[in-house]
């Protein structure tokens, strides 16, 4: 393997704000409203830029009822959003195309005739906006998911307890663990990581693991691997504002066993932001959180909503999960 080195991505000043963050609730699910109160509490988001809406409670929805809500949004956030917050755990898709990579980029139609193709690339991945609705056309989107109202509750209070955190002078180390796991295929990738060792001038500590799963670990910020399912999470100790997440076929499907581990069982575990697809991707790295920009957008200051969405190439079967403006380096 070639010598590990470290990324080069743009410098980024700022982030998206909870002014510029627009919240759904889907009025029929008492999750959604339960949940869509407290965020709107936490993160102080106004009547007039929560939408209510009418949706079926259930995994995904046709390309018709998606168009229904497509419009409301549009005509309810218009330009005045860079990011939503939807308050809900299903529907998290929309056909073979994940909830929040269509209300991103759009309905792609022709991607679920072959999952397995190369679908949408996203114009954001490694880009230096912090206004991507009106740089890229894209209004960022993530799933308030949780296993219940109590456990969402809590991610919403984590996300709000991590702003600004973490990167203090004379603080102790972040650590975070770049697992590469015997499921060759899963953890492929393992090409992508960056040296292991100190990181001073992030307050980081990046672990390179040969297991099938880290445990008896504390102050973890991020925690990427390949597997079906990830042994040991209550051995895991997050800090608040934790990014993790593993490369499977079926992490964002949230309605059904599917003999693989979806991301719920991270944010049950202490993660508060998550990502997998909800349709057969197959092993591209592209469809995938790039683990170096994941960590580097999010160092600077980055929210997690944005750092998820600029360290994935193309995102269209992607589900983002968690608090959206989670920002624990931000300053």
């Amino acid at each position: 393997m070639p010598r590990r080195q470290w990324a080069k991505v743009p410098r980024v000043y700022g982030r998206i704000t909870p002014g510029e963050l627009g919240l759904i609730v889907n009025e029929d699910d008492p999750y959604s409203v339960q949940v869509g109160s407290h965020y709107a509490k936490v993160r102080g988001i106004p009547d007039s830029r929560i939408l209510r809406v009418s949706l079926p409670v259930r995994g995904t929805l046709s390309a018709a009822e998606f168009a229904r809500l497509e419009e409301r949004v549009n005509q309810f956030f218009g330009e005045r959003v860079q990011g939503l917050a939807l308050a809900w755990k299903q529907p998290f898709a929309v056909e073979c195309n994940s909830i929040t990579g269509a209300l991103t980029m759009g309905f792609d139609a022709k991607l679920c005739s072959s999952t397995c193709a190369p679908s949408r690339p996203s114009s954001y991945f490694g880009s230096h906006s912090t206004r991507p609705l009106a740089d890229h056309g894209m209004r960022l989107s993530m799933l308030l998911a949780a296993p219940d109202v109590g456990q969402a509750k809590a991610l919403i209070d984590r996300g709000a307890q991590s702003d600004g955190t973490l990167g203090l002078r004379g603080g102790l180390p972040a650590r975070v663990h770049f697992v590469t796991t015997p499921d060759e295929v899963r953890s492929r990738r393992q090409v992508l990581f960056p040296p292991a060792g100190p990181v001073p001038q992030f307050g980081l500590d990046v672990s390179l693991d040969k297991t099938a799963g880290v445990r008896d670990v504390d102050r973890v910020l991020m925690y990427l691997t390949g597997a079906v399912s990830v042994p040991h999470l209550d051995k895991v100790g997050f800090l608040p504002g934790a990014l993790a997440d593993h490369l499977t076929s079926f992490g964002g499907l949230l309605d059904r066993p599917t003999g693989q581990m979806n991301v719920l069982s991270w944010i049950e575990a202490g993660a508060t932001a998550s990502y997998g697809t909800t349709s057969e991707p197959c092993a591209h790295l592209q469809k995938f959180p790039h683990p170096q920009a994941l960590l580097l957008f999010y160092v600077q200051g980055a929210s997690a909503l944005e750092a998820y969405w600029k360290s994935v190439q193309w995102p269209q079967q992607g589900l983002f999960v968690g608090e959206p403006l989670a920002a624990p380096f931000a300053r």
